[in-house]
């Protein structure tokens, strides 16, 4: 086979088809119609499987079957099989997302774990902090020592909450990161203590309320990783050990 007949054959096996159902489709296309040694003779398919193969595409929907001697095959059009795959996968699909809907709300009423969770890079670091920020109650603080690490949508996202009542403090030393911030109304801006001066790892803090937080370093290759838990009791306990040491050290 060809690298792009072999591609396809993938692409039909991630559709659920198997290889061999892949070949024979794909053959009888380029036959128009034949019987099962046609199909063997331009597939790598045995002749002895034709058959069975034949049968389960048929099943499918993809083929019909002449009944006659030899038995002769000719698929449906392309538009068909696209529309009969198609609806197939929408099925599957539904019926297993129903089913984890099913767990999922069948363990709803169990006691739920102290979760930390940890992402990589500095897209999924971001849209982390906008969830954070965006599902806070009553505080939201922000620091980061990078200007590059403060986006359009956590700016958005900050002076959005700011006016809608939150608290919102934004920690730094950097000026390119307090000027983001300094014309947006309802906005504090807050320095970090002295003795984080030497800090060259830290990337992004978010303290949300009083129960969820995210913490992120920035590795040599300038690549980013955070950590962070949201409505725990890990995350509060975190939160007043953060604060106590501010008040401690500033």
């Amino acid at each position: 086979m060809s690298p792009d007949e072999n591609e396809a054959v993938d692409a039909f096996e991630r559709l659920g088809l198997t290889s061999y159902e892949a070949k024979v489709f794909i053959a009888l296309h380029r036959l128009g119609s034949g019987t099962a040694r046609d199909v063997a003779r331009i597939a790598d398919v045995p002749r002895s499987q034709v058959y069975s193969v034949a049968e389960s595409l048929a099943d499918r929907g993809l083929l019909e079957i002449q009944q006659s001697s030899p038995m002769r095959y000719r698929p449906v059009s392309v538009e068909e099989a696209r529309t009969t795959l198609e609806e197939r996968f929408d099925r599957e699909r539904e019926r297993a997302f129903a089913y984890v809907d099913a767990v999922k709300d069948a363990s709803a009423g169990e006691e739920e774990r102290e979760d930390i969770w940890t992402v990589r890079g500095r897209k999924r670091v971001t849209d982390r902090v906008v969830e954070l920020c965006s599902a806070a109650d009553d505080r939201i603080v922000f620091g980061t020592r990078l200007a590059p690490l403060v986006t359009d949508s956590i700016e958005h996202t900050l002076e959005e909450q700011a006016a809608s009542g939150l608290s919102v403090t934004v920690v730094s030393r950097s000026e390119g990161v307090k000027e983001r911030f300094r014309a947006l109304e309802g906005v504090t801006i807050e320095e970090p203590p002295a003795y984080r001066e030497g800090d060259q790892r830290s990337g992004r803090i978010c303290l949300i309320d009083d129960d969820s937080i995210l913490l992120s370093v920035v590795d040599d290759d300038g690549g980013e990783t955070a950590i962070w838990s949201a409505g725990s009791l890990f995350a509060s306990v975190l939160i007043q050990l953060i604060e106590a040491s501010e008040n401690v050290q500033g």
